[in-house]
């Protein structure tokens, strides 16, 4: 059984920054996709940023962030530990949502390596509260 342990969130003000994290256990691969899907209150759900467990750091597609992070975000993975972590800075009240840790090891998944909510494996979700 694949499991979650997120941690982060929160309240912040604008401008502000957090910093999320998500360990996995459960997986009988060390290859999957891993990263964070959010929902606003009203909106679908929508890719934030994705990472590969083991990636090539010179390859273009060992991980994935949507257009609207405009590089304000960072995803790091720590292989040792299984864990995830997703720096948030520059917060906007637009980034308001509940986000959730998502993975996935199959193949479709890492090749070509795409971040959405067709992620088959999903954590509690953690609420982040930008205010203005």
């Amino acid at each position: 059984e694949v499991q979650f342990v997120q941690s982060g969130g929160g309240l912040v003000q604008t401008g502000g920054s957090l910093r999320l994290s998500c360990t996995v256990s459960g997986f009988r691969t060390d290859y999957y996709a891993i990263g964070w899907i959010r929902q606003a209150p009203g909106k679908e759900r929508e890719g934030v940023s994705c990472i590969r467990s083991r990636g090539d750091s010179s390859s273009g597609d060992s991980s994935y962030s949507a257009h609207f992070v405009n590089g304000r975000f960072s995803i790091t993975m720590d292989n040792a530990n299984n864990t995830v972590y997703l720096q948030m800075n520059s917060l906007k009240p637009e980034d308001t949502a509940v986000y959730y840790c998502v993975a996935d090891p199959r193949p479709e998944i890492l090749h070509p390596f795409s971040c959405g909510r067709w992620y088959k494996h999903w954590g509690q979700g953690t609420q982040v509260t930008v205010s203005s």
